[in-house]
């Protein structure tokens, strides 16, 4: 009793959620009448599985993903990867992942606490993994689609100077929906801006990966090496569809789950999306065993 009692009491993100969610409906005449904190907090059972759920998942990705994508940034800036220039994309994914780890710290925090700061402060960390890890995975496969169908224009925008003005333009559009996520987060705005970017995002990706596939079938007149060619290509095209397949899996589910949030009841509809959410948390671990594996540092892994 007392420790359902407690989980009713250290779910104020799910409260705060629930009061934005009622707020940003009452005039939708669609959408059914929102929860009360009363009928909230009749719900002990399904408040615990959210505040567990979350708790879980946010230590599992502190205690496990932070070392790992750090190792991974030490990598990178030594130069175990390859240049500077052709890893600046996995260098600033790299950071967006640890950054979002360090926010979890804040985000469990908020589980625990009535603070509304931290309440904020988790908010923000979510554009981090709803707009920045999906960005520069489309900045590393377009690079790779680049590399593979269109040489002569890859190697025109090969300096570091073009990756470095990609980036700061990436950057700017994370932030953009980081204050998004901190002001409208499960709004209908953020919504529907949710679902419109994953599925912008799994076009070009799926685009970048048909390209690299039809390549493969048609070798262009410089393909001198064609076993060698094939090679480079089919192992671009791997990295693509890991990463398609990566971001279409966790982001696709969170989008189309947010969009059924006027057909199911709130509480149901708040614990299907911490589990979906939970899923796009835990996802993060692909990118960095693939690189890993890249630079031969998992080599009980075959395939790559």
């Amino acid at each position: 009793m007392l420790h359902q009692y407690r989980s009713q009491e250290l779910s104020h993100i799910t409260v705060t959620f629930i009061i934005e969610m009622s707020v940003s409906t009452v005039n939708d005449t669609s959408t059914p009448p929102p929860i009360s904190l009363v009928d909230l907090s009749e719900q002990g059972d399904h408040v615990g599985q959210y505040v567990h759920i979350f708790t879980a998942s946010f230590s599992i990705n502190i205690i496990l993903g932070l070392p790992t994508k750090v190792y991974i940034l030490w990598l990178i800036l030594t130069g175990a990867g390859g240049t500077m220039a052709s890893e600046f994309f996995s260098l600033n994914l790299t950071v967006s992942e640890i950054l979002f780890c360090l926010f979890n710290t804040v985000s469990v925090a908020d589980l625990y606490t009535q603070s509304d700061f931290v309440h904020k402060a988790s908010h923000f960390s979510f554009g981090l993994v709803f707009s920045g890890r999906p960005l520069f995975q489309c900045c590393i496969c377009v690079e790779r689609y680049l590399a593979v169908v269109h040489p002569v224009v890859f190697l025109k925008y090969k300096p570091l100077r073009y990756r470095v003005g990609c980036c700061s333009v990436v950057w700017l559009m994370v932030l953009g929906s980081c204050c998004l996520c901190l002001f409208e987060l499960f709004s209908p705005p953020f919504v529907y801006s949710l679902f419109v970017q994953t599925m912008i995002y799994v076009l070009l990706m799926s685009f970048c990966c048909l390209s690299v596939l039809w390549a493969l079938k048609r070798p262009g007149p410089g393909d001198g090496d064609r076993e060698g060619t094939n090679s480079i290509k089919m192992k671009a095209f791997k990295i693509i569809l890991i990463l398609l397949v990566y971001v279409v899996i966790p982001h696709l589910q969170v989008a189309l789950m947010a969009l059924t949030r006027s057909c199911i009841p709130y509480v149901e509809f708040v614990l299907g999306m911490s589990i979906c959410f939970c899923i796009c948390v835990i996802s993060g671990f692909v990118q960095p065993l693939l690189y890993l594996h890249r630079v031969g540092k998992l080599p009980f892994i075959r395939g790559l």
